[in-house]
């Protein structure tokens, strides 16, 4: 079982992002399941999500205490909370950032796997707008291959209907643009 904790803040589509993950999964016929985690917080407020998949039935609905995979949708969240707290040793976290790996290293502290992508800057030329939550799924499917770019793409249509063209784009330029590290 593969575990992926999303960081976003409320409003940014993070728990939409695990929905289509799990959904483009269970298309491929394997197991999946999405959650998130947030309270009475604010549309901005730092919330997370979850994601698991699977071949074989979940049984467990705790939250993910220990990812394999991080994504995280806001640039800012680093610096306020620690992204890459209890990843597996080998996991990978996933970031919405215009820094390069060096500097994105020593500003946050990590030492893990990184993929590193300006999702800002693509949901704005492609969306025209800075919702990053399907960019960020381009840069999940390249750095982990997690789910097939088809059934995500499958996915989106059945989500967004006619919008679902540009969030395409935006998810195929991430992919293409995304640099993975160590």
């Amino acid at each position: 079982m593969k575990e992926i904790r999303i960081h976003g803040r409320g409003g940014q589509g993070g728990v939409t992002s695990a929905e289509l993950v799990a959904t483009a999964v269970i298309d491929e016929k394997k197991y999946a399941q999405a959650f998130p985690s947030f309270g009475p917080e604010r549309r901005g407020a730092p919330v997370m999500a979850f994601v698991r998949v699977s071949d074989s039935r979940i049984r467990t609905r705790e939250k993910v205490y220990h990812p394999d995979i991080v994504v995280v949708l806001d640039p800012s969240l680093p610096a306020l909370v620690k992204v890459s707290e209890g990843l597996k040793d080998g996991g990978i976290v996933i970031l919405n950032t215009h820094m390069d790996e060096s500097t994105v290293r020593k500003t946050f502290n990590l030492d893990c796997r990184l993929a590193l992508v300006d999702a800002n800057v693509i949901a704005r030329e492609v969306l025209g707008l800075p919702i990053t939550n399907t960019t960020m799924l381009g840069a999940l499917v390249k750095a982990t291959g997690i789910v097939g770019m088809e059934a995500l793409e499958d996915a989106l249509d059945r989500r967004f209907g006619r919008l679902s063209a540009k969030n395409k784009a935006a998810l195929k330029r991430a992919f293409a643009e995304t640099q993975i590290t160590g």
